[in-house]
């Protein structure tokens, strides 16, 4: 025991960082594979909770496919809870001196069982679409905080100061929300369109193709409102914003481009899977781009400004 704990480190180390970028890796995973398990109709591949079967742990060769493919997203939320354990571990002793990365990990790791558990009352409810939806909306908070956690083991500790311009720090919050608002929407749409999870699982009873329409609304608003972000920062050098608006752009390019398709085609489950995906994905560079407006707080530059311009670290 004594070996392990000075094993720990005592600081941000190389370890730290990639156990960060495994656990948001795998929690956008987690998004994949749960869209698989959907789009497969392997939502009752294991047909009870915690256990696969009424006899079982595992899925049996009898279970066929869609066993293989419910019990692989299980086994992938396995991981997740080694991850969170993991991350836990980097920062444990780091409690006095980055105090925000150990509450970080600690509320991203009690999300992991809340995750599991309400993958299982899904199963047990027969997969009613807005438990599905919570299911999806837990992830993507949770995408959210790991990607917090990442950036946060980059960044210098101690008080930081707004970058931005105040009117550019308010239109990425606008946008955060907007954001945020369309990944609830396309939750909606899923719940509407085909891909129940199982066959018998009913739907949500809406016009699908209003509903595609709404959740299409927003979803332009955000590309407006990024495009405003990406020209605004061309005069932020020496900030992240310009590189992480970029990307926000870049993943908001593919996004329309696939939803655009996959409406016009039917539905493809392929694409659908992609779609998910890509919301995740947008959650985490739209959360990273929020992060980014903020830099430390240089030490000759204590007492100046209004102390709203402080953020505590």
């Amino acid at each position: 025991m004594k070996r392990i704990i000075a094993w720990l480190p005592d600081r941000v180390d190389r370890r730290t960082r990639v156990v960060g970028w495994l656990y948001l890796a795998a929690q956008i995973l987690l998004v994949t594979t749960g869209g698989a398990v959907r789009l497969t109709s392997s939502g009752l591949g294991c047909p009870t909770w915690p256990k696969c079967t009424a006899d079982s742990i595992v899925n049996t060769p009898e279970m066929g496919i869609h066993g293989v493919i419910e019990f692989g997203n299980r086994m992938l939320g396995g991981v997740l809870a080694i991850l969170a354990i993991l991350a836990f571990l980097m920062v444990v002793k780091l409690l006095r001196t980055r105090r925000d990365l150990f509450w970080l990990a600690f509320a991203a790791g009690l999300g992991v069982p809340f995750q599991a558990v309400l993958g299982g009352i899904t199963v047990l409810t027969g997969l009613s679409w807005w438990i599905v939806g919570l299911h999806f909306i837990t992830s993507i908070v949770l995408v959210a905080l790991t990607t917090v956690f990442l950036v946060r083991v980059y960044a210098v500790p101690g008080p930081r100061v707004r970058a931005v311009p105040g009117w550019y720090a308010v239109t990425a919050y606008i946008t955060s929300v907007v954001v945020g608002v369309t990944i609830v929407l396309g939750i909606v749409t899923t719940g509407t369109g085909p891909h129940a999870g199982d066959p018998k699982t009913p739907r949500t009873g809406l016009n699908p193709e209003l509903i595609e329409h709404v959740h299409a609304t927003p979803a332009y608003l955000t590309f407006a409102l990024t495009l405003v972000l990406v020209i605004g920062a061309w005069r932020l050098r020496g900030t992240p914003v310009r590189r992480f608006t970029l990307l926000l752009l870049a993943v908001e390019l593919v996004q329309i481009a696939v939803g655009l398709i996959q409406s016009n085609t039917g539905l493809p489950g392929i694409l659908v899977g992609i779609h998910m995906t890509l919301a995740a994905t947008l959650a985490a560079v739209m959360t990273a781009v929020v992060m980014s407006l903020t830099a430390p707080r240089e030490p000759e530059r204590v007492g100046a400004g209004s102390a709203a311009d402080v953020v505590a670290a």
